[in-house]
């Protein structure tokens, strides 16, 4: 759980500010979007084996 501690001469918009900071900080959010679309193992290493392939089709063009 974030506290955040809020002085007297604090303003609401200030206190959010900082509760957003600390929030972002954790990497709360990043996570939470990486998790919303599973992807299987098999798919995972699908894309791998496609990339290596662009890869080293782009390494052997630029040899020649």
């Amino acid at each position: 759980m974030i506290i955040v501690p809020v002085r007297d001469e604090d303003n609401i918009e200030r206190a959010l500010r900082r509760y957003k900071k600390k929030f972002d900080r954790t990497g709360r959010m990043r996570e939470l979007r990486r998790r919303q679309a599973f992807i299987p193992p098999s798919e995972r290493k699908r894309k791998m084996m496609e990339k290596a392939r662009y890869v080293q089709s782009l390494r052997e063009s630029s040899e020649m």
